[in-house]
């Protein structure tokens, strides 16, 4: 049961973040400068003199420009445009737009940059799983087989990784490069940092199953038949390992999904305005009256707490998907 629906969580943040350009009723920096941080509009069906109509809005009326407060205008319904434009659903007029989860301090929509954080949030996570996944795999299998001096020192290495705090060095990387960089630079530099820093994890217990399976039967029946190094490591002894892989990247997903958000935060993320979970919440902590008087601007942090648990119920769920590795770590000396 908790593994469906973390399964679900997760699925349904994926799908937000492949389909984003079609659920999205804005642009990602589409800014509507009259809205500063308008609150969400509310679909209606019956109007004020109780007749039905088909799903329509209402604009809203600046109050109060120093409180920023809004009402509804109820003078003029604005009908809803089903699949116009490339989007799912918009409003017909552009000048009352759909603030789905409201629109934030610049008058950006907030559900629409959701939308599209969602997916440079969990692709950059995503990739810095997959970039620690490999080099830990590499790692960890070469000390594993090779034993040694040379597991000596690739294990050393990994060991003074892991005792630094991993999100004080992802902040020192970031520090020390350019501030100024593009999109795609900060997207590649951010996953490359995450994943050197992921990877010893991965390497520690890749290297213990691999060090384990290798005086087992069958790796030995294998190397006695003539089967050269790489092969016995590609294709016997590295695949004993995925399932332990597999509860890995459960693990560090979510972990770099934060550390995004954490960079972000700080200024050493993406530039404005891209849109991801971390430089959604870089804007909402600039505004101190977002708790009392703008909620809607901390959706991000929800979005993340809903990625997080799903994977980590997944991870609950699938625990005999790694249920030899323990086994394997605790045989093995470090």
């Amino acid at each position: 049961m908790t593994r469906g629906v973390g399964v679900a969580l997760v699925a349904l943040a994926v799908t937000a973040a492949v389909a984003a350009p079609l659920v999205a009723p804005h642009a990602a920096d589409a800014r509507f400068p009259g809205l500063l941080n308008a609150p969400p509009t509310v679909p209606h069906v019956i109007d004020d003199s109780g007749a039905w109509h088909a799903p329509f809005i209402y604009r809203w009326r600046l109050v109060s420009q120093l409180e920023q407060r809004y009402e509804e205008d109820r003078s003029q319904r604005v009908p809803l445009a089903w699949f116009s434009g490339g989007h799912l659903v918009a409003a017909a007029d552009a000048a009352a737009p759909l603030l789905i989860a409201g629109a934030d301090s610049f008058g950006r929509d907030v559900f629409s940059r959701l939308m599209f954080g969602a997916r440079t949030s969990l692709s950059l996570a995503a990739a810095a799983a997959l970039g620690a996944t490999l080099i830990g795999g590499i790692v960890g299998g070469l000390a594993g087989y090779a034993g040694g001096a040379a597991d000596d020192v690739l294990m050393r290495g990994t060991d003074f990784v892991m005792v630094l705090p991993a999100m004080y060095v992802a902040l020192a990387l970031r520090a020390v490069l350019p501030l100024v960089l593009t999109p795609s630079e900060v997207f590649f530099l951010l996953a490359g940092i995450f994943a050197v820093v992921g990877a010893p994890f991965v390497a520690r217990g890749v290297r213990a199953i691999v060090r384990t399976e290798r005086r087992l039967e069958y790796a030995v029946a294998a190397e006695a038949l003539g089967a050269t190094s790489a092969r016995l490591l590609l294709r016997h002894l590295l695949p004993a390992a995925r399932g332990f892989v597999a509860v890995e990247v459960t693990l560090l997903v979510p972990a770099f999904i934060v550390a995004e958000a954490t960079l972000s935060y700080v200024g050493l993320g993406f530039p404005d305005p891209i849109a991801s979970w971390g430089t959604m919440l870089h804007d909402a902590s600039t505004n101190i009256r977002v708790f009392a008087d703008f909620p809607w601007l901390l959706s991000p942090a929800v979005a993340m707490f809903l990625v997080v648990l799903g994977l980590n119920l997944v991870l609950q769920g699938d625990r005999s998907a790694a249920a030899f590795a323990p086994e394997a770590l605790r045989r093995t000396s470090p």
